[in-house]
């Protein structure tokens, strides 16, 4: 057992994946330069030395990075793909949802395309083209999955089961949270650490988390919103307030079971997210939780979202722009105040 961050607990998944398995490598931009970074975030720091033709440094070209690892992946390699920023991704659209997303579909599952695509979110004074949140724009195409790690151990588990799935899987995760040390430490960085076992293991693809039990309403946050949902159920616990976190850790697929039983119990619910409002990941787990639990709300799902506009790049206004706990903690109340109302009424 030992503590790690985040990039530390990747950077060692990668490695016990790429012994394990002759088939896995990585291939990205500046994620083998000798007395380079190891990628944007450190990841990768160091790997090149123990495999040297298995950490493939390409040129600036999402679309052939992406190409390769369909092209490698089709034929049984396990490619780990990492683009440097998420919205970098874009770049490669084509590859990604054209092909990536629907080639097992289309062959009658005679193809494999067991490919990881690692991708860094999040807000960090880079401004609006290194700050997207891409989780939304990927929720609604099919044929791949989703995950977002919010600890150390969710981060480590959830890359080896990525690693080994047959299908595509979009691994999101947060810049705010790597943990990463000199060149690459963040400011407004949270502390995502864990307790890293030494044995293997894995965490299930399509399983959530309660990170705090509680009984008045349930708070759904992945990610950094994780973190500030968890700290707004310390102020809302100080105001008498007992508010359940859920971390979903998968997007797609979803652990509705978890979050339904939340819900059914809390009687609300009040969902977070980082990227914009319209057309979010909030959207779809409130229409959904409206859907599933008519019966059981006592009160409107409410969403936290940023506003609909780029990120901005002024440090103030990206402060005003990304959810704090303030605003978790509002909208907590808020709709435990319509659901005391309903009650009454």
């Amino acid at each position: 057992m030992a503590q790690m961050t985040i990039a530390e607990a990747l950077r060692q998944g990668l490695r016990e994946e790429m012994t394990r398995d002759a088939r896995v490598y990585c291939i990205g931009e500046d994620i083998g330069i000798p007395g380079g970074w190891g990628g944007a975030f450190t990841v990768t720091l160091g790997l090149e030395k123990e495999f040297r033709e298995r950490i493939i440094d390409t040129p600036i070209s999402e679309a052939g990075l992406f190409g390769v690892a369909l092209g490698s992946a089709i034929m049984g390699m396990r490619p780990v793909a990492d683009v440097q920023y998420s919205d970098f991704i874009f770049c490669a659209m084509d590859q990604v949802v054209n092909q990536i997303a629907t080639m097992r579909y289309m062959s009658g599952c005679k193809l494999t395309v067991p490919i990881t695509m690692r991708a860094p979110v999040g807000a960090t004074g880079r401004g609006a083209q290194h700050a997207h949140n891409i989780e939304s724009m990927f929720l609604g195409i099919p044929g791949i999955k989703i995950v977002c790690p919010a600890t150390a151990y969710d981060a480590k588990g959830l890359l080896k089961a990525a690693i080994r799935d047959d299908n595509p899987v979009l691994m999101i995760e947060h810049k705010l949270l790597y943990g990463s040390k000199g060149a690459r430490t963040e400011s407004g960085a949270v502390d995502a650490s864990s307790d890293i076992p030494d044995e293997d293991y894995t965490v299930p693809i399509g399983k959530g988390i309660i990170r705090r039990e509680g009984r008045d309403v349930t708070l759904i946050g992945t990610l950094l919103m994780m973190h500030r949902a968890v700290q707004a159920a310390e102020v809302l616990a100080s105001e008498g307030i007992s508010a359940e976190v859920i971390d979903p850790r998968s997007l797609s697929p979803f652990d509705w079971p978890l979050v339904e039983a939340s819900v059914r119990k809390t009687g609300c619910a009040v969902v977070v997210e980082e990227g914009p409002r319209t057309g979010g990941v909030g959207a779809e787990i409130a229409a959904s939780l409206t859907e599933r639990c008519a019966d059981a709300l006592l009160s409107p799902v409410a969403r936290v979202a940023a506003p609909d506009i780029p990120v901005p790049f002024s440090p103030p206004m990206e402060n005003f722009y990304i959810p704090d706990v303030a605003r978790i903690a509002a909208a907590a109340r808020s709709v435990i105040v319509r659901q005391r109302m309903s009650v009454s009424a």
